[in-house]
Parts: structure tokens; sequence; C-alpha cells
């Protein structure tokens, strides 16, 4: 593998840098001391340090350390060792959190690669340096060391966080070649952090983008709804497109600019604090097409097989449960429904439907995002909120006995 050489060590002391034990999760805190306390090496690494140093909150903090998995989990009576490929303890804490932590790996060397048996190469353990050499990105291979609490750069990290520039350690193509989904997390992290793409990962992407066709269908789908999670996925997927990767990204998908509009929009309505579910990420994902396909007169019956088929190859292809895509499909519908105007049979029955408000969302999303039908959605939302404020109309007098029918005369037997 061509690599970065190794540059020194830069130990930057508590004095220099803003990374306070305060913004530390406390029962992280507690696994690092009781891994220091012990002797072994204790830092946090990753993604945690890296948001804690711009000020931002970490979704959670990982743990790197010279002890093996075992020695781990000796420690902690509340814990289990995990994985296959990558053995890593879980240390379990109340209300299901879970503290991931991971002893130092390194690459393998040639003569420690047996014939079969690729996991053993991603468990050969090692130095914190060269664990920082193995990962991803500059700005994700920084550590905390909770002996003295300072913050250690292998890999020019801090220059790199300070510049906000993505930056792959060692030759991009021979990393991406490694794990191709790490072209998706450039992508990712670039909008997530407002940061730059170095130079040389945009080309590299370009070169090596069919490459993510032999990724896991899991782990992609994973990724994706990360995206919509982290509000890029429409700003992620829109440049993904422009480098070749949307194709063997997700295949089923047009590269429609009003498709990446509304990825944006719904973007938007999630920065608000609204969440945002697989249902409708695939229903704004096959939107487009699936609209463009549709006429006001349509059959509802044809309207159900349009949604289903825009929607299950995508789901065919990362083994998406049939009722996440039944709720999508509901989506789609409702949004038909929506769209084709008021006054059509069996208004009232839909607005009771259990996905008319979920639709409706979808509905109100393509007509901000492009700027029609505004009026026509004002009519909807009075609709929703007076078929919602409607009751059943009681038969009699609270408490009092239900009133039997009566019973037809049975006929006389012959």
């Amino acid at each position: 593998m061509t690599q970065t050489q190794p540059r020194p060590v830069k130990i930057i002391p508590r004095s220099d840098h803003d990374i306070s034990r305060k913004y530390i999760d406390e029962n992280s805190l507690k696994v690092l001391y009781r891994l220091h306390r012990h002797g072994y090496k204790a830092y946090l690494v990753g993604g945690g340090v890296r948001d804690l140093l711009l000020g931002r909150h970490p979704k959670d903090f990982d743990i790197g350390t010279d002890a093996t998995p075992e020695q781990v989990h000796k420690l902690f009576r509340n814990s289990r060792i995990v994985g296959r490929r990558f053995r890593l303890v879980h240390v379990l804490f109340g209300r299901g959190e879970c503290i991931e932590v991971a002893t130092f790996r390194r690459k393998p060397d040639e003569n420690e690669i047996p014939d079969e048996g690729h996991f053993f190469c991603e468990n050969v353990f090692g130095s914190p340096q060269e664990d920082a050499f193995r990962r991803d990105f500059t700005i994700n291979a920084l550590f905390y060391d909770i002996a003295d609490f300072s913050v250690i750069d292998y890999t020019e990290g801090l220059e790199d966080l300070r510049r906000g520039i993505i930056r792959v350690i060692g030759d991009p193509d021979v990393r991406f070649a490694e794990d191709p989904v790490r072209m998706l997390r450039a992508l990712e992290f670039s909008a997530r952090l407002g940061f730059d793409l170095h130079a040389d990962i945009a080309p590299a992407i370009e070169r090596n983008a069919e490459l993510l066709i032999g990724a896991a269908p899991a782990r992609i789908r994973d990724e994706l709804l990360e995206l919509f999670h982290h509000k890029v996925a429409g700003k992620v997927l829109q440049r993904a497109a422009k480098l070749g990767l949307l194709e063997f990204l997700v295949p089923d998908m047009q590269p429609a600019r009003e498709g990446f509009d509304l990825l944006r929009q719904l973007d938007l309505r999630t920065a608000t604090g609204k969440q945002v579910d697989e249902p409708m990420a695939l229903a704004v994902m096959f939107l487009t097409p699936f609209r463009h396909a549709l006429n006001p007169d349509m059959p509802l019956g044809d309207v159900h097989k349009l949604a289903n088929r825009e929607l299950s190859r995508h789901c065919r292809r990362f083994s998406i449960a049939s009722g996440i895509r039944h709720q999508a499909r509901e989506m789609l519908i409702a949004f038909f429904r929506f769209a084709r105007g008021r006054g059509r049979r069996g208004e009232q029955r839909f607005l009771r439907h259990p996905f008319a408000p979920v639709g409706f969302e979808l509905f109100k999303l393509w007509c901000e995002c492009c700027g029609e039908e505004q009026e026509l959605m004002q009519s909807w939302s009075a609709a929703l909120e007076g078929s919602e404020e409607q009751k059943p109309r009681p038969r009699g007098k609270p408490g009092s006995p239900r009133r039997r029918r009566k019973r037809k005369n049975p006929s006389p037997r012959p």
C-alpha cells in the first residue's frame, strides 16, 4: 500500500486546545479512566475528537486502546465482544447507551496474511501511530489522551481541520479500492462540515466510482440514511451525480434537477427539527419519476402499480422490508390524490386515511420546493384540520345501555 510517510507526531497540551472533559460523555470518561488506571493507553478517537475541536456536540464517543478485546472485556463485566471482521468491545450502560472500545490496529505484513482468512487480517493489533494511518481521513485520525488531556496528531489532521480540508490518508486510489464507501463518506464530510475536498479526491472518485458496485448493499443503505439524518442528502447526491458516483450508489434514482431540489427541501425540513424516516426518504427520492408518469384521471389501481414499480427495484437491491416499502408507496399514492385536486369521490374517507397526514407532508414539500399549487395546499390543509376535529356522533346518552336491534320474526317451519 502507498501511504503517506509518517511525520513527527504532534502533541498539543491541554493549554493549547479547547477540548474540555465537561463536553465528553460521563460513561465514556468512566471507560477511559478505568483503562488508564489499569495501565493501558486510553484515547478518545475519531469523529468525537474532530467534533469537539470544531465546537460541535458529537453524537457518540469511540475509544481506542492497546488492551486486547479480551483484556477490555475482563475489566468491564457490563461488556461483550462483538464482530468478526473487526473485533470490538461494547461496554453497556443504562438506557441503551453503548460505548465502543477498539484495540489499535495496523496493516498486516505479507507473511501474516494466510491463504484463507481475510477476517484475520483485520484483527492485527498495532500501535496508536499505525492505527492512525489506517483511518480514512486526516481529520478523523486525531486522538485525545486521557492520561494528560493532550491531543495527538500523527497525520497533520489539525492543520487540515484549521484549513477546512478533507484529505485522504495515503493514496486515494488505493484507499478507495480498499473501501469504496470512503468515496461517499468524503462527500458526506465535505457537506456536513462545509469543508473542501483535497484536489486529489474528486478525480479519484471519478476513476473509481464503479468500485461501489462491490460494496455491501446494507452498508450503502446505512450511509444513505445518514445523509438524510445529517441534512445533507440533496447536496451530497447531486455532487455524487456530477462525479459519476450516483449511478453506482443509487442506480434506480434519476439524476434530475427537480429531484435534487426536492431532497434539499427535505433537508431544510429536517433542519427545523422534524424527524425524517426511511419511508419519507424513499418517497422523496422517487417522487419525480412517479409524478412525471401520472395523469389526473389515472385509476387508483394503476397509480398503485406505478408506485410499486418505482420503489420495488430499489427495495429489492437494498433488502428493504416490505413494511417500509408499503409506507413509501402509500405516501406516493396520497401525493397523487392531493395533487389532482379537491372534490373527488371518496374525499372524506381519504382524509381519514392513516397515511393522509404524511402524504400531505410530501405534497406540501413538493409545493414549497416548486412554488406551485399554493392555494390547493392551503385548501387541503384546512380540510385535514377539519377532518381531525370531526368526531363521530354519539348514538345515545353517555352511560346509557346500547339499544338492541329488533329481531326479525322467524319464518314458520313447515
